[in-house]
């Protein structure tokens, strides 16, 4: 059972890192090149274009609500076999694409269905763990979507050519094949005695929308930061600072182990400092490491693209936990919609920010991205004192 849950998020990583990844190649091929001294002089469309490609992309996850509210009516297992798979049918469509926007269009159509899958592999993987096990196997989760996007990475290195991209997209079709089947296998998490869905789509109970409100802001935070630090950095990496395909995907290989460190200190400092503290300190060091990679130069690319990747590690496990532990069962997919719909906000605002910046702002490989780092990354960590508001979940008995 794990591992087909393991399995299903790999491949819905997979998918979904695949317009990150294809980034540049899609920007060369679809746009052309200015004598500006811009991001559009170097990859073919302006920053303001792929910010606004990639905020479409993350705009349509608001639909990652309703269609997670289903799983609470529905059932989980249901609503994730059809989300996984049609998310990655659509993936292999953008195969096809005619220009930039078709492109954008079908990965925006996707990205719901993907962020829904990998939110209810999670639900899943929590409901059917003891207190014990749940930090260790959302841990396992976790490196699965990473897995799934390092792969991404590395065919995208390995495959190369005009129409590059086209065959990373196309193998979305390999886990529509041997992945989604398998699915029916996994049983569905029991429902409490007596319990009801709430009456409306989207709807969570009075008392618990305060705590909600706490971990959509925290989550909008994230959002922001992680939004732009991964969405531009192949466009950076290979388009800005001209590294070469393969060692972009050399380098997300070495991350790999960064991550794998982030998600086992994850694991131990979730069940000793607690989930809240992991947070605190896995959102700081990606702001930080993320600031780094992207001040200018190949090395601090490097290297604050590893810690970055670790710090990811850290941070990801310990925020579904507490995503999940602290709400009920008959609203929890409901509640992960929401959290879903805030992190996409937050990724939205933080590209419009990060890509507008970079466009006014002077840039060569010297000097990188440092001014939109500086103004998109850092402001917003204060709010992380809203993390004292919430309940320690590390002990907590799921309701």
């Amino acid at each position: 059972m794990m591992l087909i849950l393991f399995l299903a998020t790999l491949a819905a990583g997979f998918a979904e890192f695949g317009a990150t990844t294809s980034l540049n190649d899609v920007a060369r091929h679809f746009g052309h090149f200015t004598q500006s001294n811009t991001i559009q002089s170097v990859v073919g469309l302006s920053g303001s274009a792929l910010g606004l490609g990639l905020a479409a992309y993350r705009l349509s996850s608001l639909a990652a609500l309703p269609l997670a509210s289903l799983a609470d009516r529905w059932g989980r297992t249901r609503v994730l076999r059809v989300a996984l798979l049609w998310g990655l049918l659509i993936t292999a469509l953008a195969s096809l694409s005619p220009s930039y926007w078709i492109f954008v269009l079908c990965f925006a159509l996707a990205r719901p269905l993907l962020s829904v899958a990998n939110s209810l592999v999670q639900i899943i993987t929590v409901e059917l763990a003891s207190a014990k096990l749940r930090i260790q196997r959302i841990a396992i989760m976790a490196a699965g979507l990473g897995i799934g996007s390092g792969l991404s990475a590395v065919v995208h290195g390995l495959v190369r050519g005009p129409d590059s991209f086209r065959w990373l997209f196309a193998l979305a079709l390999v886990p529509v094949l041997l992945v989604v089947p398998l699915l029916h296998t996994i049983p569905e998490p029991a429902k409490k005695s007596g319990e009801t869905p709430l009456a409306h789509l989207g709807i969570v109970p009075r008392d618990a929308r305060s705590r909600l409100a706490i971990v959509c802001s925290l989550a909008f935070v994230i959002g922001v930061i992680t939004g732009p630090a991964g969405g531009f950095t192949f466009v950076y990496a290979e388009g800005i600072l001209k590294m070469r395909p393969a060692s972009v995907s050399e380098v997300v290989v070495v991350s790999g182990v960064a991550g794998l460190v982030g998600l086992f200190a994850s694991r131990r400092f979730s069940r000793t400092l607690g989930r809240r503290w992991t947070v605190a300190i896995g959102t700081v060091m990606t702001a930080l490491a993320s600031t780094f990679a992207y001040g200018g130069g190949k090395t601090p690319f490097i290297i604050g693209y590893i810690l970055g990747v670790g710090a990811g590690g850290l941070l990801s496990p310990a925020v579904t936990a507490i995503s999940t532990e602290i709400f009920a069962h008959r609203f929890r997919a409901t509640a992960a919609g929401w959290i879903t719909v805030a992190g996409v906000l937050g990724a939205i605002g933080g590209l419009g920010l990060f890509g507008w910046v970079g466009d006014a702002a002077r840039t060569s490989s010297s000097t990188g991205l440092r001014v939109a780092a500086l103004t998109t990354f850092l402001p917003f960590l204060p709010a992380l004192f809203l993390l004292v508001r919430l309940p320690e979940s590390r002990a907590m008995e799921l309701t």
